[in-house]
This record gives C-alpha cells, structure tokens and sequence, in this order.
C-alpha cells in the first residue's frame, strides 16, 4: 500500500476497483472514490467472477467487494484472488453487521470489513489504514452490538492450527482432550492456546472465547 499508517504521506495514488451487484452503489462509490486526490478507480464489476477477471487484468491495489451477488459470493471471489493476486488488499463493504460475517471474510482473506451503511469518511480511513496480515473493522460495523464498537476492532489471523484449538475450546474440551482429538502432543496444543490468548490479548480461556465469539472466528454456541 502506498500510504504511511502514521502520517499517511501519500507517495503515489492508489489503484482501487469495486464489485458490486448494485450497479447504482458501485457508480456512485466509485465516483465519489475517485475525487479523492490520493485514490484512483481503475474499474468495476458487477459479478464475482468480473471481478476476479478485472483482477487479473488489472491488478489494483485494493478491492472494495460486496458479499452477496449472484451465482458466486464475494467471499468466493475473495478466495479466488487471494490465489492469484495476493498482494492484493481486499476490502469486505456489506450491510451484512453479524460478527460471524467478519470471521468469514477473515478466513475468506480479507483485510477490513466496512459497514455499507456506514459514513463514507469512515471507508476512507479504513482504506488509508488497510494492511495485509490483519483484518480491520471499522467501528459502525458493530456499533449496537458489541461493548467495542466506539474503536476499530483488529481480527487476527490464525493458522489452521489454532482454529482447530479454538473450536476445540469454543465446544468445552480441555487442552488434553484437544491434543488427543488433534494427535498432538499436550505441551504442543498448550503452546498453541497461548498463542490465541496473545493474538486476542486476552488474560484467561473465557476472556479468550469471547472476543473470538464477538470477532467471529468462533460461533457463540459451537455444537
């Protein structure tokens, strides 16, 4: 990306495409995009699998990707250019406001997920503070329905592995329990909750569980 997340010193604009089945949201937001001096909108789609070939045609720098389209989702279309353009940052814009659907589009490979019904300053700084490598939540997307929505909330990426232990947690098993139904070692699978205490920057299994329920990463009642 080619603006500083400190002072966002803009060194060259940034290459931005949208898809969306809306064909009226997607002109205006890719107007309105456009009028900004650091921002250029190089193309649209309005069909997952357009915007996976505008993609690859044109390798911008950023996708602004809608979720629900028609015969292919956008988390779909998200997968497929993780595959072949990955260092391209995507950005999830849905009305979609269940943290469930920000765990997804975290796995799916996104890295921040707007409110569509959201201001559109707040778009914008999400796009100049986008990284790969985290998954970025701008506040109004849980604004009335989590305790942290007054500040963006950072989903974090956890291996396979780790899902795997947080499931396991999230359905009651004891860290023995999991590393048998794993094949891994105890001292292993411990190792492994620590890593998810850390990433979540919690302090206890509970406090560990929740803010992976409110992030989405796990449902809150994982049969």
């Amino acid at each position: 990306m080619p603006t500083s997340t400190d002072d966002r010193v803009l060194t060259e604009a940034v290459r931005i495409a949208v898809v969306d089945d809306h064909r009226v949201f997607t002109d205006l937001l890719s107007y309105a995009l456009s009028t900004q001096p650091w921002l250029t909108c190089v193309g649209t789609a309005s069909t997952a699998a357009a915007g996976v070939a505008m993609v690859a045609d044109l390798r911008p720098d950023v996708v602004v990707m809608d979720i629900e389209m028609p015969r292919q989702d956008g988390l779909a279309a998200t997968r497929r250019i993780r595959e072949i353009a990955p260092d391209v940052v995507i950005v999830i814009v849905s009305a979609h406001r269940d943290p469930e659907w920000v765990g997804k589009a975290a796995r799916a490979g996104a890295s921040a997920f707007v409110a569509k019904n959201g201001p559109f300053e707040e778009l914008l700084d999400v796009l100049q503070r986008v990284r790969q490598g985290s998954m970025l939540v701008a506040p109004s997307t849980y604004r009335g329905a989590t305790a942290d929505s007054d500040a963006s909330m950072i989903v974090p990426v956890l291996t396979q592995r780790e899902h795997d232990v947080l499931a396991g947690l999230n359905r009651g098993l004891t860290p023995t329990a999991i590393a048998v139904e794993l094949g891994i070692r105890l001292e292993t699978c411990r190792g492994y909750v620590k890593a998810l205490h850390a990433k979540l920057g919690a302090h206890s299994q509970l406090e560990a569980l929740v803010r992976a329920q409110r992030l989405g990463l796990v449902d809150a009642a994982d049969e």
